[in-house]
C-alpha cells in the first residue's frame, strides 16, 4: 500500500508519527507532501518551518513542548543579533536551528534544488518517511492587511508571528505559486499512490499553498487513489494554532464541517472522498462525502495510527 499525506505545521508533523506507525504494522509506503509557504529568508539564511517541523519530529530531535524548532536549544546566536540591533528580531531562531538553515544555504548557493538539499538533511534525520517539497521553486505566503495604517502584503512568518494575527487581514496569497512547478517526485507519488491523506494541518496556509501549485490539485483530485482529510478543528475551535484566525480571513466556519465544506466533496468538484472529525462532531456533514468520527486528540503514537487506520477503513 502506497500512502501519500498532505502535511504542515506541527499537527501535520505529529499526524506523520502515527501515519508512519501505522505504515511500519501493515508494511506500507509513506510519502510527505510538504507545504513551502512558509519558507523564508532571514539574515541571508533559507529557513524552511514545515519541511523542519516534520523533519525533526519524525526524526526525534523536535522540541515536545514548544512542539517547533530543536529539543535542548540555545539562543547565542539569536541573543548577539539583537545585541546588534539587527532586524528581524521577532523570528527565534535557535543555535542548533540554525546550523541546518546555514547547510541547507550553503546547497542552495551551490545551486542543489530545495528537494536533493531536504534528501541530503534528512540523511542525519533519518525520518524513515521521503519528504517532499511541495515545489522547489519560490512560494511564500503573504498575508494583505492593515499594518500601521497601511495595507501592504507581509510575509506570513511576520503576520503569524511578529503580528499574532491581531492585524486587520483581507486575504492571503501564494506569491510564486502561478509559475512554480511540482518538485520531482511530487506528482507521481500522489498519482501513484492507493490513498491520500490530508493531514490535520492548517487548510488555509499549510494545505492550501500545496494545492496552489499548478498540477497538483488536480493530480489529487484526478487521481485513482482515494482521499480522506482529518479535521483540524474539534468542538469548533482549532487543536492548536491560530487556524480559526486563517479561516475568518477566507469567510469559512471554523468547525469540523466548516473545512470539510471548504474542501468539497470529489464528487461535488471538490479532494474530499472521506473526512475524520472528531466525536465532538459527531454528526457532521459534508456533501458528497463520507464522515466518520473517531478520536482525533494525538495524545500519543498509538492513538494516531489509530486515526490512520480508521480513514483507511473509510476508503
Amino acid at each position: 500500500m502506497r500512502i501519500v499525506v498532505l502535511t504542515g505545521g506541527i499537527g501535520g508533523a505529529r499526524f506523520l508519527l502515527g501515519v508512519r506507525a501505522y505504515a511500519r504494522e501493515v508494511d506500507a509506503e509513506v510519502t510527505a507532501v510538504v507545504n513551502v509557504g512558509d519558507d523564508l529568508y532571514l539574515h541571508g539564511l533559507k529557513v524552511c518551518p514545515d519541511l523542519d517541523s516534520v523533519m525533526y519530529t519524525l526524526g526525534g530531535g523536535a522540541d515536545p513542548e514548544r512542539g517547533w524548532g530543536r529539543a535542548d536549544e540555545s539562543w547565542t546566536v539569536g541573543q548577539e543579533l539583537a545585541a546588534y540591533g539587527v532586524e528581524p528580531s521577532w523570528f527565534g531562531l535557535g543555535d542548533r536551528d540554525v546550523a541546518t538553515h546555514l547547510v541547507r544555504t550553503t546547497m542552495l548557493t551551490a545551486g542543489y534544488r530545495l528537494s536533493q538539499v531536504t534528501r541530503a538533511l534528512a540523511e542525519r534525520w533519518q525520518p524513515g518517511v521521503p519528504l517532499l517539497p511541495a515545489t522547489d521553486d519560490r512560494l511564500e505566503t503573504h498575508a494583505v492587511a492593515d499594518v500601521d495604517g497601511e495595507r501592504k502584503a507581509i510575509h506570513f512568518q511576520e503576520w503569524w508571528v511578529r503580528y499574532r494575527a491581531q492585524v486587520p487581514t483581507h486575504r492571503f496569497v501564494f506569491v510564486g505559486a502561478e509559475t512554480a512547478k511540482p518538485a520531482p517526485g511530487v506528482v507521481e507519488a500522489i498519482t501513484g499512490a492507493d490513498l491520500v491523506l490530508i493531514a490535520p494541518s492548517n487548510p488555509v496556509v499549510s494545505v492550501a499553498p500545496i494545492l496552489a501549485v499548478p498540477g497538483l490539485r488536480e493530480a489529487v483530485t484526478d487521481g485513482p487513489a482515494p482521499v480522506v482529510g482529518v479535521s483540524p478543528i474539534i468542538g469548533g475551535a482549532p487543536v492548536r494554532g491560530m487556524a480559526d484566525r486563517c479561516l475568518a480571513v477566507i469567510d469559512a466556519e471554523c468547525s469540523a464541517a466548516g473545512v470539510g465544506r471548504l474542501y468539497g466533496g470529489r464528487r461535488a468538484g471538490g479532494l474530499l472522498d472521506g473526512w475524520l472529525v472528531d466525536p465532538q462532531d459527531a454528526g457532521t456533514v459534508v456533501p458528497e462525502v463520507t464522515v466518520r468520527a473517531v478520536p482525533l486528540r494525538m495524545t500519543d503514537e498509538a492513538t494516531t495510527a489509530a486515526m490512520v487506520r480508521a480513514a483507511v477503513e473509510l476508503t
